[in-house]
């Protein structure tokens, strides 16, 4: 008799072949549907490119050719170069940071003051960080904050998951629900031509519905992982060792004194220069080299010990970084072969069909749909917000409801798609695999969607 041979586990596949496949699907995507366009133009008093809704034209095909996918994933990556390098600056800051061991006191600290009330860390977590979201729009910015709610979550007994799931939540939700966030909700009411930032009331509601399941889901994960954690999804994956402390006490002195001073003005110059002076990637990246290098500074390590500890931070971050660039490859490969538009006008045309009464909940998943492929809420508003406006006004749906629908689709797909630079991003520096992390947001996600589909009757009943 045969001996049985053992069954190989299920090896879930690498990011960059999910990617890859991806791309792939929207090259054969080239070949079949068919190219067309919307007639765009420059609006004078806000200087941004438009399109004319109901002007949608078909033109010659040009299908991308499979043996241009190489070059199609580099060009990805040249023209997510802004993200990529300011992941990398990332990386390497804060393994300067990390190495003076100022977060390793100041962990230990919070962990004996939330000794025995560590779930109550979850719900402030995730409300500080929905204040930025909501106001400032914070999004691929969460990258930055991950690793100082990675090392208080295992301080905490946590998994890093959690850590992650605190910060970036509380930033999705602040950005979904954009009570004052410019980049989505005050680009599509100028556009909707309704006043900025009106219909607040109703989005506070919204906020604070989503902080209420985040909370609720988080911390039920939190403690099933702690009572046993073989339930943590992460389990059997490599440890982080910046991110596993003992519980050996530290005094905090004078050097730790002096780097928590960097640090916090590093943010406090950080976050004012984000939301006051517009600041992007050009101007954080020149603050988190200028705060790592005086860390190294205040820590009397040598030119070469500061060298060398950013060039580690960024070589263990650099595959991640690559992820985020060749996630641009799908929505380039759509627009080169001009059916960008083509997948669009299709999905605004299948909402516009619709019964009466799913039309405001089709709307909003037309807009999940559209932001598989255009991921920049500030370019999908500036794409579908002239075309949804005029189907809301030939349904009898307001331009407000219409609104709260790009918001929404806008926001909730981007913490699942691997094509989300702010997802890949923050998954990136918490070395939390692609597919590891759909396994905990998934449940999470149709959570949203469902709350979504509820907010839209809402908006309907109450004549948003």
């Amino acid at each position: 008799m045969k001996p049985l041979k053992e069954k190989k586990p299920f090896q879930a596949p690498h990011t960059f072949v999910i990617l890859a496949a991806l791309i792939l699907l929207a090259v054969a995507a080239t070949y079949v549907v068919p190219a067309g366009e919307y007639t765009r133009y420059t609006d004078e008093a806000t200087n941004r490119t438009l399109v004319e809704a109901g002007s949608f034209h078909y033109v010659e095909s040009h299908p991308v050719s499979f043996l241009t996918v190489p070059a199609l994933i580099y060009r990805a990556i040249v023209k997510a170069a802004s993200t990529v390098t300011f992941i990398l600056i990332i990386g390497g800051s804060f393994e300067i940071i990390t190495s003076t061991g100022i977060l390793t006191v100041l962990c230990k600290k919070m962990a004996k003051a939330f000794r025995g009330r560590e779930y109550f860390v979850i719900p402030a977590f995730l409300l500080l960080f929905s204040v930025f979201g909501t106001t400032m729009g914070m999004s691929a910015e969460v990258m930055i904050f991950v690793p100082i709610g990675i090392a208080l979550a295992a301080s905490l007994g946590l998994d890093k998951v959690t850590g992650t799931a605190m910060i970036a939540m509380g930033a999705a939700s602040g950005f979904t629900a954009g009570i004052l966030n410019p980049f989505n909700v005050g680009v599509a009411q100028d556009i909707a031509e309704i006043p900025m930032f009106s219909g607040m009331g109703y989005r506070i509601f919204i906020l604070g519905v989503l902080l209420v399941i985040n909370t609720v889901y988080i911390t039920w994960y939190a403690k099933r992982v702690k009572a046993d954690p073989t339930k943590s999804i992460i389990y059997g994956e490599p440890e982080d060792q910046e991110f596993t402390f003992d519980d050996t006490e530290e005094a905090l002195n004078l050097t730790h004194g002096l780097t928590l001073v960097v640090i916090v003005a590093g943010f406090a110059v950080l976050i004012y220069g984000l939301s006051k002076l517009g600041w992007y990637f050009e101007e954080m990246s020149a603050i988190f080299i200028a705060m790592g290098v005086l860390c190294g500074i205040v820590n009397r390590y040598s030119p070469n010990k500061i060298a060398a500890t950013f060039g580690n931070g960024a070589k263990g971050i650099v595959v991640g970084a690559l992820i985020v660039g060749i996630a641009r490859g799908v929505e380039l490969a759509l627009s080169d072969a001009m059916i960008l538009d083509t997948i669009v006008h299709a999905i605004a045309s299948i909402v516009n069909i619709l019964p009466q009464s799913l039309k405001a909940i089709g709307m909003f998943l037309a807009q999940s749909l559209v932001n598989c492929v255009i991921t920049s809420g500030t370019g999908q508003a500036a794409v579908t917000m002239p075309l949804m406006v005029p189907v809301a006004d030939l349904i009898g749906i307001t331009r407000q409801t219409a609104v709260l629908a790009f918001q929404l689709g806008d926001g909730f797909s981007n913490s699942v798609l691997p094509t989300s630079s702010a997802l890949m991003g923050y998954l990136v520096v918490s070395k939390i695999p692609y597919v590891k992390w759909l396994k905990f947001m998934m449940p999470l996600f149709l959570i949203w969607t469902f709350f979504g589909c509820l907010f839209m009757l809402g908006a309907l009943m109450i004549g948003y």
